[in-house]
């Protein structure tokens, strides 16, 4: 097997949905909130996108729409974890379910279509071609002829990066996930800043859909997503929640699965090339795990910290005295 520039183009395309899911779960981890919804909101944002595009005429109303229907269903997180107060991680679980169920179902009654739908006329991403990139060797073949899309998915990590180190948002951001009463006490939002957190991260899993079911394919078959979720929610905690680790973790990712495509055609079983990037996320979900454990830091899978509650002591009258308290003798005397 050979390390060619198809091989990076093949690794990019298959990095871009994971790199959005994955992004949009840092920053939850950033305010909080352990994301493990992820799967699910692409899913969502997969068939949006692929109904959009059909019944609108345009791949660009289909992008808008996994946007859209992805953060209307991410508000189901941020009402039920946020506002009142569920379990996070079991909310996300059944979020994940009710998503495989949901598309099934509106594949049916909408499509009429059981398994897989795909038409000749459904409008999917276009490549774009880099001018003065596609005659440089190597890198012209590898990085001119993408979707819009990934070329977007790398703008988000420069933006997020700075926003999340630069920005006074995104400082408030972090403050809130690392020290919420300390937030609360500055005049920070938490609710305000957790809900924005949890619909920007539906909005990139929506991206991520969108990129998914007509970037790397024009069409939506059921639970297409197959794991994609759960390999970015390994990689927001390979990458420490930080854009570039999220990056570098998902490149590696990509690269797994680029190789898994190029060993099938080489006559590899397609059951092992399909396995591997699962693989390799158990292997890094180890690694992780095991890091996490030297460095003695909290489990994930919770909030960082509750939303603190304002506190109004009452006075407390000097003279008054609690049940069963002995009265002194100068009481007594008085």
């Amino acid at each position: 097997m050979s390390f060619d520039a198809e091989l990076i183009f093949s690794a990019l395309r298959a990095l871009t949905p994971i790199l959005f899911a994955a992004l949009g779960g840092a920053l939850c981890e950033r305010a909080g909130v352990f994301n493990v919804s992820l799967e699910g909101t692409m899913l969502i944002g997969c068939f949006a996108a692929v109904t959009g595009s059909w019944f609108g005429g345009s791949v660009w109303i289909g992008v808008i729409s996994g946007v859209l229907a992805a953060m209307v269903f991410s508000l189901l997180l941020a009402i039920g974890a946020v506002t009142l107060g569920a379990d996070a991680v079991v909310l996300c679980i059944a979020l994940n379910l009710l998503a495989v169920g949901l598309t099934g179902f509106l594949l049916r009654t909408i499509f009429g279509k059981q398994g897989t739908f795909g038409d000749p006329d459904l409008k999917g991403l276009q490549p774009v071609d880099i001018p003065g990139l596609e005659s440089v060797p190597f890198l012209g073949p590898a990085l001119s002829g993408h979707s819009p899309l990934v070329y977007l998915s790398w703008l988000a990590v420069a933006v997020i990066a700075v926003l999340l180190s630069r920005h006074p948002w995104g400082v408030r951001l972090r403050g809130v996930g690392e020290a919420p009463e300390a937030a609360q006490s500055l005049g920070v939002s938490v609710a305000r800043y957790r809900y924005a957190a949890i619909l920007t991260s539906g909005a990139l899993c929506g991206l991520a859909g969108a990129q998914l079911a007509l970037g790397n394919v024009t069409l939506f078959s059921e639970n297409m997503t197959a794991g994609r979720g759960w390999i970015a929610v390994v990689a927001v905690m390979l990458g420490r929640a930080l854009p570039i680790g999220v990056l570098l973790a998902g490149i590696l990712f990509g690269l797994v699965e680029a190789v898994g495509f190029r060993l099938q055609g080489e006559g590899m079983p397609q059951q092992a090339a399909d396995a591997a990037p699962y693989v390799m996320t158990l292997v890094a979900l180890f690694l992780a795990t095991r890091s996490r454990a030297r460095r003695g830091g909290a489990p994930p899978g919770r909030f960082a910290g509750p939303i603190p509650r304002p506190r109004n002591p009452r006075p407390r009258n000097p003279r008054s005295r609690r049940p069963g308290s002995v009265r002194t003798t100068s009481e007594s005397t008085s």
